[in-house]
């Protein structure tokens, strides 16, 4: 609990199972073998169960058991359990220990768990990501396999968690530092980013995100369409769930902006590579914006004053446009883990790009390749001249003087000693290779 945050509460569990109890008992041997066999006495597995016979039942599914005994056992036993926490611990005697009692398996379970009470103020880095993942493996413990399955897949490899780290450190600077309702919001936001990765991965034809394959690649693009939309509402609900029409308002704005820019992506590479001009309308919609909206709901949950919030919103949206600047250049890195040169191929606005478009020396070669047909010689042929140009730099430069122009943001408000820690995020966001 500690780790969570929790300080002094509760903390709620609840099987999602009915052949699943849950109980609070010691942990002896000899008394789990009495425990089994107390089980199988008062409802043994080999009597008569009117539950087993299925010529009597409806729409029982082809590879229902026969388990007429592990319901009736699980009635002795319970589906949930609350635990007292206290000074960051749970809350039990010497010799209690908490069961989940399998009563039909071995097969994959679920529970879902909740925490409530007073969280520390200032919890540390490793604690509030805790919370986020506590928080996004609960929702999708409760969502239709059918779609839960590939966006659990995706959530699982990672990513940087920028959105929600800078949900959670903004909601601290005000009076209502509540950090349970800013895991909410933070993973809420967390979704509702990789739903738009889902459906960009479709539309770009992306076969690889995080190191497997996308949801178009792996399941079809009608099911990517399908887990995109249902997590689009879903998290849109949740955000809303949280009871602050001015941070639905925040996220709902970003959201039109994302899919607005998204369009305008695809419209704009016709005239690939394109123009610094367009590249900033369509990554201040579809990058920047979440960003900013990602700090200004934060900051409004917290109860920040107006002055506070445009401070952040304003350095969430320079942060956010310099990380996708950031991000173009990684696609020349070796070290980046992704095949060099895959914005290329997949002729994605790229701001190294347009400006190697540009350079006199290497310019009118890149233009010519990136006309015709992209195979593996000339996307290296490419890849080759952006390095070799002052692209990289020029672009490196232009996201380092976004993020100071970010700073300079944080710099004209009061932020309750958390400036160093946004400004240590801001700077490692763009200065990485992957």
């Amino acid at each position: 609990m500690r780790r969570a945050g929790l300080r002094n509460g509760r903390v709620h569990l609840q099987s999602l199972h009915t052949t699943l109890g849950l109980a609070v008992n010691e942990n002896e041997p000899l008394l789990l073998r009495d425990f089994e066999g107390l089980l199988d006495r008062i409802a043994p597995a080999g009597a008569a169960y009117e539950h087993d016979d299925f010529a009597r039942r409806f729409d029982v599914p082809m590879d229902e058991p026969a388990n007429g005994h592990a319901h009736c056992r699980q009635l002795l036993l319970s589906a949930f359990a609350t635990l007292m926490v206290e000074d960051g611990e749970l809350v039990l005697g010497r010799w209690q220990s908490l069961f989940a009692v399998e009563l039909d398996g071995p097969r994959q379970r679920q529970l879902a768990l909740q925490l409530d009470g007073e969280f520390a103020r200032g919890i540390e880095k490793e604690s509030l990501q805790a919370l986020v993942e506590l928080e996004l493996a609960r929702q999708l413990m409760v969502d239709p396999e059918p779609v839960a399955s590939p966006m659990r897949r995706l959530v699982e490899a990672g990513g940087k968690r920028l959105r929600p780290r800078l949900v959670q450190l903004t909601a601290g600077i005000g009076p209502h530092n509540d950090a349970l309702r800013a895991a909410e919001l933070a993973a809420a936001v967390e979704l509702l980013h990789n739903a738009t990765l889902i459906h960009d991965d479709y539309v770009d034809e992306s076969t690889h995100r995080r190191g497997r394959p996308t949801v178009a690649a792996a399941e079809g693009p009608e099911r990517a369409i399908a887990v995109g939309d249902y997590y689009f509402a879903k998290a849109t609900r949740l955000i809303a769930q949280i009871g602050n029409p001015g941070v639905t308002s925040a996220l709902a704005e970003a959201l039109e902006a994302v899919c607005a820019s998204q369009i305008d992506d695809v419209a704009m590479r016709g005239s690939y590579p394109g123009d610094r001009d367009s590249y900033m309308q369509v990554i201040r919609g579809k990058t920047a914006s979440l960003f900013a909206a990602a700090c200004e709901s934060g900051a409004l949950l917290s109860g920040a004053t107006p002055q506070v919030v445009e401070a952040l919103r304003r350095f969430g949206e320079l942060l956010g446009t310099a990380f996708q600047m950031a991000d173009d250049m990684v696609d020349f890195s070796p070290s980046s883990g992704k095949p060099v040169g895959l914005d290329i191929r997949q002729r994605v606005l790229s701001l190294p790009l347009i400006y190697a478009a540009e350079d006199r020396v290497v310019g009118p070669e890149v233009r010519r390749l990136l006309a015709g047909s992209l195979g593996d010689a000339e996307v290296g042929r490419v890849a080759e001249l952006v390095i070799s140009s002052e692209a990289l730099p020029r672009v490196r430069q232009e996201a380092q003087g976004l993020v100071d122009a970010a700073v300079r943001e944080l710099e004209a408000v009061e932020l309750d000693g958390l400036q160093p820690v946004l400004v240590g995020l801001a700077r490692s966001a763009v200065d990485r290779n992957s």
